[in-house]
């Protein structure tokens, strides 16, 4: 059982989203797996890579969409993703340089902003883009 389990409650209904967050779930899964098997710094330091790569990548697709659709809530979903963003940097910033660890309060973050982000700001985008048709 991994630390962040998908559910029905934050499926949006538009597949390739849909598709993006789960793996932005798996890497959160990763993150945790490898913390919790004691694995070195570099492991730890590649997934945090990852998560930081592939949020930026998710959300460029994401904004394109709720752009392009004209969503009205574009501005502020935005600051939302740019501060996730910046938070992730921060935590590789000073984890590589030593300032911090990989910590529960660290998983705890990214666990809770994903699952609150997608249940309630993408949700409601989600019902937006549904009724111009886009799944």
């Amino acid at each position: 059982m991994g630390y962040l389990q998908w559910s029905d409650s934050l499926d949006l209904k538009i597949a390739a989203i849909d598709s993006q967050h789960k793996k932005l779930v798996d890497i959160l899964n990763s993150l945790f797996d490898a913390m919790k098997q004691g694995k070195g710094k570099n492991i730890l330091e590649t997934i945090l890579d990852e998560m930081a790569a592939y949020s930026v990548e998710h959300f460029t697709y994401e904004e394109k969409i709720l752009s392009d659709n004209g969503y009205p809530g574009f501005s502020q979903h935005k600051i939302q993703h740019d501060d996730f963003v910046k938070r992730v940097n921060q935590f590789k910033q000073d984890f590589i340089s030593g300032k911090m660890l990989v910590s529960i309060e660290v998983l705890n973050f990214l666990r809770d902003w994903l699952v609150s982000h997608i249940a309630d700001s993408d949700k409601k985008y989600a019902v937006y883009l549904a009724e111009k048709g886009i799944k």
